[in-house]
């Protein structure tokens, strides 16, 4: 499957931008750790891509992303990707046993907590964010509560990169794309 087939599945099965905006992140994200690891690029970054391709037709844990298998099957990806794309939910069964799915793992949630530090910043924008600032909203339970610090932390360690230098890479990672991400707010590209 290439990138543009990729992402005509993620626009077949995904109507919110935002959803459509976190796989995006995790491309990104997942781009670079393959980059940095002397892996695939385009293979990491589709998994990336398509990982919560039917998170709004199957949006329980009971169906996702277990029930999404079947399409991705019927559509021929290979066995080995789908179970990277099972790998990614705890409940699914699949060990995160490869470095790929460890990547996918990290890269995965953390990437929404960047997003929404970037989003209450005056700047409303990547490209002046740095890790201490996601830090300092870290400790604040209460903002972008819904995201699993814990799961971000073991999910890095398992990656084998502290927390902090994760973060920052992810950022790095999504400058890359912040004009899809809508994250270039009030700055101009340097």
């Amino acid at each position: 499957m290439t990138r543009d087939e990729a992402l005509t599945l993620v626009r077949e099965f995904v109507k919110n931008e935002g959803l459509v905006r976190h796989m995006l992140c995790v491309e990104a994200a997942m781009r670079f750790y393959a980059e940095k690891y002397g892996e695939d690029v385009e293979l990491w970054g589709l998994l990336g891509l398509i990982h919560d391709f039917d998170w709004e037709i199957h949006p329980t844990l009971e169906q996702h992303p277990q029930a999404g298998s079947a399409i991705l099957h019927e559509r021929g990806l290979s066995e080995e990707i789908i179970q990277d794309i099972l790998s990614h939910a705890d409940h699914s069964g699949v060990p995160r046993d490869t470095l790929r799915r460890k990547a996918l793992s990290a890269c995965d949630e953390v990437t929404g907590l960047v997003t929404a530090v970037a989003l209450v910043r005056p700047s409303r924008s990547l490209y002046d964010l740095e890790a201490s600032s996601v830090k300092k909203k870290w400790k604040d339970k209460a903002f972008a509560a819904g995201t699993d610090r814990i799961e971000m932390e073991n999910a890095a360690k398992d990656l084998g990169v502290d927390i902090w230098e994760h973060v920052g890479n992810v950022i790095t990672a999504m400058r890359k794309i912040a004009p899809e991400l809508g994250l270039v707010g009030n700055i101009s590209q340097g």
